[in-house]
This record gives C-alpha cells, structure tokens and sequence, in this order.
C-alpha cells in the first residue's frame, strides 16, 4: 500500500496558529526546522519524539525546503517575539 506525501502534513487554524504540522501531532515543520538547523539528523528527532514517524519527519523537511523563505520568516519573527517578552520580564519588579 502506498501512501500520499501530502497526507503526512496538515494544518488547522485551531492548532499551532494554523502552521504546518505533522499529521496526528502538534509537532510543527517549524520545530523541525529548527531541530535541523541545530544539526538533529531526521533519525535523531524520531528518537526524541517516539510519536513521530521518519516519514513525517522527511515530508516535513521537505515542505521546509520547499517553503525555506515562509518558514525562517516564522521562525525570525518568533525569536524577536521572545527576546521581546523577555526583555519585558527583564523590566519587571521583582516580587520578593
């Protein structure tokens, strides 16, 4: 039986901000590029997430390469999000 690439990719914008993710999981072509790009081999992220198939991890990647441009940008805008919160925190009094 073979199976359709694209049935290994969803998105719903009800999940992850209606950012790709792998079918059956909330895990996002956007964390796995980011797992890649630290250097986690596809192999090595189906070992962290057991849940994961190797397959979705490669459609996954695949849909990254093809959307390179889409998904940096994704990725960019949430690290300016995140220094932003925590220079926000940063401000903050602390509660003793």
């Amino acid at each position: 039986m073979s199976l359709e690439i694209s049935s290994l990719l969803t998105r719903s914008p009800e999940l992850r901000h209606d950012r790709m993710c792998i079918s059956g999981t909330g895990i996002t072509v956007h964390r796995i590029a980011i797992l890649t790009n630290l250097g986690h081999s596809p192999e090595e992220i189906v070992r962290k997430y057991k849940h994961l198939t190797l397959a979705g991890v490669h459609a996954a990647l695949a849909y990254y390469h093809a959307n390179r441009a889409e998904i940096d940008a994704e990725v960019a805008s949430d690290e300016t999000e995140a220094a932003h919160l925590e220079a926000e925190f940063a401000r903050q009094p602390q509660v003793a």
